[in-house]
């Protein structure tokens, strides 16, 4: 099995899906808490147009909530980004009271060996990791790949 993430923020919708058939995609793991983006422009990653066009283009799609960051654990990184000015679009990095809340409430706690064995009865083999950040280093889903690749040494690619 192979990873990769993927984030949605400075993609138009041709271009993220794109990127999913470029590489092969053929499983989708959301891991966001709440699957819907505000706004018009990033409508067609909210879940029900999500999971439409991703049938149509053949990938499978799973919802992974338990390696989703909690609303307390987002506030840690929200306090943080009002204290710098910066928005959740235009975050470059994750504070370390953010890592270290999400890595002790919910990746110590995850089960990963049970992950690995549902993508297995999913038939997967190219798996992306998705939520809306740009930039993996400014999501959780950077800290996902890299728990993934320290456990269980799968390599991980960020598009």
């Amino acid at each position: 099995m192979t990873f990769f993430t993927i984030g949605v923020y400075g993609s138009t919708e041709n271009e993220f899906f794109q990127k999913l058939i470029d590489n092969n995609i053929d499983t989708f793991c959301d891991i966001r808490q709440r699957r819907g983006v505000r706004g018009a422009k990033y409508t067609f990653v909210n879940s029900h147009r999500l999971q439409q066009k991703l049938g149509e283009i053949n990938i499978k799609y799973g919802h992974f909530i338990g390696l989703a960051p909690t609303k307390d654990i987002r506030e840690f990184q929200k306090k943080t980004d009002r204290q710098k000015g910066e928005s959740k679009s235009e975050r470059l990095s994750l504070s370390q009271i953010f890592k270290g809340e999400f890595e002790n409430r919910i990746l110590n706690k995850f089960n990963f060996d049970e992950f690995i064995k549902k993508l297995n009865e999913m038939g997967a083999g190219r798996v992306v990791l998705f939520c809306v950040e740009e930039k993996a280093a400014a999501c959780h889903r950077s800290l996902v790949a890299e728990k993934i690749y320290s456990k269980m040494n799968y390599s991980i690619r960020h598009l």
